[in-house]
């Protein structure tokens, strides 16, 4: 036997290629020699930047005894929860239905039919707070299932059994409507917590997409709370320690309710959703504090990120090594102590920076070290000297030793990006934002998507080079919506057509015969479960934001099967909204779009008039909800059609660069003054 990660491209599982346990990756093969040994499977499912993954590998899977007698009696199986979603999603559904809750690392046994029969999570090494210790769930379980197999198979085909007789009940299928909407801010408003921002307690996720939804609804409707809630929420985490005051960007989520200690990994999921968010805050308020902060955002993925093929990589890690103890430790990289203000400031600005950001002797983290915040009753420092105090702070961390990348390109994530920076470049003139969003978009089509099998998106790469593993409706709505974002902002109608061939695709492969949408493709691997969750996670779900991107094609193109098909999968909105708004803000968002419209907006002229430019930016500017837009000439320089279906036969005004908006099948005014085009994509009430 041997260890058999060596060859995998998942920085998750390399990270396990040299331990002691002969982990399989996940496998037909691995199945089989489970049956051939006549042993379970011990299935690992984690992730890179994941805390507490690291913790139980250190503390077991490096272990020789533990992995002697792991490789004795079990086929391990190592599984990327962000490169198989679909496999993390099955077993997670298993483990959250026997013991009310989930997490990562997740530890689940099967049999050689995959099927689950115990579960759990992280799991020590010596029995603490309740739990068993980790070789005390292994032995328990090899005792099951050499003196109990009677039991034990009656357990794993029962669990199965429930799984797959689970049906997603969320009542009649209704088009979201006004009413709905207006039941989840009720709710919404309930969880908020009126002092901190957010919702619920300890620990606090940054809610993007509930604030994408708040300021959708704002525009819609004029409701103020709905904005209040979205622009406090935003600056308590802006001035918070869950945002990285010096390098910019956000932590995966606060220990607190106050937003003061973060969990130190930084995802691109999370970067990406909250640089739109924060862009869309600055849209709506003009506020300089959110459009900083979509900025400072927007630079680190570019500079923090970025790999050299043009794409984003996942995450960085919470962990890096403490210079003074040597030790991986969790903040290491950001926490600050008063002395060491002092010496890489001097003093004066050393005590200054120590009142600016609340670094206090007693320390806001562990061993008398603080993370950086804003306080908004704290001290300022005059613009020039905050500048100048932040840079030299910022040289010094970047000597420290910095937390792991995982490199892996996500399908998905890299499709969120794309939107925000496309959107942040258009927003605040930096071209060279729209710039990486182009070439990111680039990688896509060109290492990520295969016309000749299928055709089909495939979920990852690394290092330029194609992962295994088929994309799941994620990525086909995720890349599908940065793509109609980029031809919004770029004009160019060749990301409308890649995005077409997306939206056709969850269509044909990812759609039940009643509108509903599954995870994965109907060819894909077969599971114990087909996947199947409207809710958002950490990032929208697939079904909520193919309904997005179908919508928005739609919308692009007067495709009535792709508007009754995003109509028919928002259903699930209506029903999940006013009782679960939390869970499923994306999709609360994207039925503020369809309630609103979309508006499409055709800017008819030459895209160097500058005349057609500031049009154009006037409509990208505008708040209606999933506003689309499209710019350039009503015909092709040989005559042919526009490069948008929107721009066909749309005369100049007087010879001059010309605005049309329409929604429910009737236009506005055409307009060529820019004031004019505001009034009508400035989202007022009907």
């Amino acid at each position: 036997m041997s260890n058999r990660l060596a060859n995998e491209t998942s920085p998750y599982l390399l990270q396990h290629a040299d331990n002691p346990v002969d982990w399989w990756p996940w496998s037909p093969e691995a199945f089989a020699a489970a049956r051939e040994r006549g042993v379970p499977v011990l299935l690992s499912v984690g992730y890179s930047s994941c805390h507490w993954c690291h913790v139980m590998a250190h503390e077991s899977f490096e272990d020789e005894l533990t992995a002697a007698y792991m490789n004795e009696h079990f086929v391990n199986v190592k599984v990327d929860r962000e490169e198989r979603p679909d496999v993390d999603a099955v077993y997670m559904e298993a483990v959250q239905a026997a013991t009310g809750q989930g997490g990562w690392p997740m530890t689940v046994f099967l049999n050689a039919e995959a099927e689950p029969f115990y579960f759990g999570t992280y799991f020590p090494p010596e029995p603490r707070h309740g739990m068993p210790s980790f070789t005390q769930v292994l032995e328990g379980v090899r005792t099951a299932w050499v003196g109990r197999p009677e039991e034990v198979a009656e357990v794993a085909r029962r669990i199965t059994r429930d799984l797959s007789e689970r049906q997603l009940d969320y009542g009649k299928a209704e088009t979201p409507g006004p009413e709905g909407a207006a039941r989840a801010l009720l709710a919404l408003t309930r969880e908020y917590d009126a002092t901190h921002g957010g919702f619920g307690g300890a620990p606090k996720f940054p809610p993007s997409m509930v604030l994408e939804f708040l300021l959708r609804h704002h525009a819609r409707t004029g409701a103020e709370g709905a904005l209040q809630m979205a622009a406090d929420t935003c600056e308590a985490m802006a001035r918070g320690g869950i945002y990285d005051q010096l390098g910019g960007g956000f932590a995966r989520y606060s220990v607190d309710r106050e937003w003061v200690v973060p969990h130190f990994e930084k995802m691109l999921y999370d970067n990406a959703l909250l640089c739109r968010v924060y862009a869309h805050l600055w849209r709506s308020t003009g506020s300089e504090l959110a459009r900083r902060v979509a900025l400072e955002t927007a630079d680190f993925m570019v500079r923090e990120l970025r790999t050299r093929e043009g794409g984003f990589a996942s995450a960085l890690d919470a962990d890096s090594e403490d210079p003074v103890s040597g030790r991986h430790v969790e903040g290491a990289y950001y926490a600050w102590t008063p002395a060491q203000l002092r010496a890489v400031l001097g003093e004066e600005d050393g005590e200054a920076a120590a009142s600016c950001f609340g670094v206090t002797q007693e320390g806001t983290f562990e061993h008398g070290a603080s993370v950086l915040q804003l306080p908004q009753d704290g001290p300022t420092l005059d613009g020039a000297r905050f500048a100048d105090i932040k840079a030299r702070l910022l040289a010094a961390r970047s000597g420290r030793p910095a937390p792991g990348r995982d490199d892996k390109v996500v399908a998905a994530w890299n499709g969120l990006a794309i939107a925000a920076l496309a959107e942040c470049g258009a927003y605040f003139d930096r071209l060279d934002l729209v710039e990486r969003a182009t070439e990111a978009a680039d990688l896509l089509v060109r290492v990520h998507f295969d016309a000749t099998a299928g055709p089909r998106l495939a979920r990852t790469s690394k290092d330029g080079n194609v992962g295994p593993n088929a994309g799941v409706l994620e990525d086909y709505g995720d890349v599908a919506e940065g793509f109609l974002a980029l031809a919004s902002v770029t004009g160019e109608g060749v990301w409308l057509e890649f995005a077409g061939f997306l939206v056709d695709l969850v269509l044909d492969r990812f759609t039940a015969e009643d509108g509903s949408l599954y995870d994965t493709a109907h060819d894909a691997e077969k599971l114990i479960r087909r996947p199947q969750d409207p809710t958002d996670t950490a990032a929208p779900s697939g079904w909520t934001a193919a309904a997005g991107a179908l919508l928005s094609y739609a919308a692009q193109t007067g495709s009535q099967a792709h508007r009754t098909a995003a109509e028919r999968a928002l259903g699930v909105v209506q029903a999940l909204g006013p009782r679960v708004p939390r869970f499923i803000g994306h999709g609360l968002a994207v039925a503020e779009a369809l309630m609103d419209g979309p508006r499409e907006v055709a800017v008819v002229g030459h895209p160097e008039d500058p005349a057609t430019a500031a049009l154009h930016r006037t409509a990208l500017l505008g708040t209606a909800p999933g506003a689309v837009v499209a710019v350039g000439l009503p015909r092709a320089a040989d005559g042919g059609a526009a490069e948008f279906p929107l721009l066909a036969d749309r005369a100049l005004k007087d010879d001059l660069p010309t605005a049309y908006v329409c929604r429910h099948f009737v236009c506005a005014r055409p307009t060529t003054e820019p004031a004019e085009l505001a009034e009508q994509v400035g989202g007022a009430r009907p």
